[in-house]
């Protein structure tokens, strides 16, 4: 098993269990068609968030077979829910190109000031 595969084992005995994470796993009969999940997290409360809760939406899957017939609108839709029936309207993801149009047609804009630090830019002089 790869790091990644067993961190992510630990993560989701854990995180299924105490409901910082919901994950939703579409069928068709017994066939595994579509994913999707979201992960619940606190960061210190703003004005912007007083709460401090957040909502990352992650593992957006639709087969090849099934896309364009609103499995992945729909299972966005529950996972977007579920984090307001949280109290929760801080919610972000990340997108791909070709996943960008369905985040904006549900009402996602891209945003333009966050940034992140690569592992492999640590410590470069630039």
């Amino acid at each position: 098993m790869s790091e990644v595969e067993k961190q992510s084992y630990i993560y989701y005995q854990k995180a299924l269990c105490d409901g910082t994470h919901i994950a939703y796993l579409v069928f068709d009969e017994s066939r595994c068609i579509g994913t999707g999940g979201v992960s619940f997290f606190q960061v210190m409360p703003t004005y912007h968030n007083p709460s401090g809760n957040k909502a990352y939406i992650m593992n957006m899957y639709t087969n090849p077979e099934y896309r364009r017939k609103g499995i992945a609108y729909q299972t966005l839709d529950m996972l977007v829910k579920d984090a307001k029936r949280k109290g929760i309207s801080a919610i972000s993801l990340e997108a791909t190109d070709m996943g960008r149009p369905l985040y904006q047609k549900y009402g996602f804009v891209k945003m333009n000031n966050e940034m992140e630090l690569l592992e492999t830019s640590v410590g470069s002089s630039e």
